[in-house]
């Protein structure tokens, strides 16, 4: 069976993620800070695995601790080589750096530090630690015959703002970077999924500090993708969400009509799928992705 590490996955978008893969029947290493709800989430993922119709349970381990911790971050990587490898890896714990959210004038260094470990820093210390395990990776759908630009509904026209941002003009098919009349080239290895944020590419009030945080992610997660031609790489701006996370943000905001984060999932589930292409995606609509 197919193998993900997925960070922050108690809770939010990560759990939802978990437990849309784990009913599809793949082994799952899950972490979190807090070691409680993590194995209520546990408890979930496995009665997800057994609902697939496996016969058992699937096999999930949960490992709390924080991701800017080098020591957990070999200790999950070693859990999903346990399991037999490892074929997607989610970096999807992320900090605010300043709960609730404050102007950079008064945004605390040490908080902005932090976040930068957290959202940054970590992401790409799991990479590297994951790194033998994904470019070993075999997983692999159907991708030899999906034009992953004709799906409409994971190339969609994209939102408001699509053709506002553009760090790096070849990400569409970022394995071709630099080869635009070659036909899409779909990598063999394993896939990363990077969690963004609209606040990378966007100027919020308030928001500067931890948008920092993810413009830089998206940086790193673009120059990865040229980088390692094997692999595919996916940084993904969800969208707004009805998360602990907003709310520690903007506590003080009606976040009661914003989207549950599971109506996301859909869309990452198509990027795996699909096959799509290194790059950067936005959940323009619910249960889709567009890129960007």
């Amino acid at each position: 069976m197919p193998v993900a590490l997925i960070t922050g996955a108690s809770k939010g978008l990560g759990r939802a993620l978990a437990v849309a893969l784990a009913g599809r029947g793949w082994d799952l290493v899950v972490d979190a800070r807090s070691a409680g709800p993590l194995e209520e989430a546990a408890r979930e993922l496995r009665a997800a695995g057994r609902r697939a119709g496996r016969g058992t349970a699937a096999r999930v381990v949960a490992l709390p601790g924080d991701v800017a911790d080098a020591g957990h971050r070999a200790a999950l990587v070693a859990a999903a080589g346990e399991l037999g490898g490892l074929d997607l890896l989610v970096n999807n714990a992320s900090v605010l750096g300043a709960e609730p959210l404050v102007r950079l004038a008064d945004h605390p260094l040490d908080g902005l530090r932090a976040a930068l470990e957290v959202n940054v820093m970590a992401p790409l210390g799991l990479i590297q630690e994951a790194m033998p395990l994904l470019r070993a990776s075999s997983y692999s759908p159907s991708y030899e015959e999906v034009d992953p630009h004709a799906d409409g509904a994971l190339f969609g026209d994209g939102d408001s703002n699509g053709e506002a941002y553009d760090s790096h003009p070849n990400t569409r098919n970022a394995r071709n970077a630099g080869s635009s009349d070659s036909s899409p080239y779909i990598g063999t290895g394993g896939a990363i999924l990077n969690i963004s944020s609209d606040a990378a590419v966007e100027a919020y009030p308030t928001w500067g500090g931890y948008g920092a945080t993810k413009a830089a992610l998206d940086q790193q997660s673009a120059v990865l993708a040229v980088e390692e031609p094997g692999l595919r790489v996916w940084w993904v701006d969800p969208g707004d969400m009805r998360t602990d996370l907003y709310a520690a943000a903007v506590p003080d905001d009606d976040a009661s009509g914003r989207p549950q984060p599971a109506t996301v999932v859909p869309g990452l589930l198509r990027l795996l799928d699909g096959g799509a292409p290194s790059g950067r995606y936005t959940a323009a609509t619910p249960g889709g992705v567009s890129s960007r």
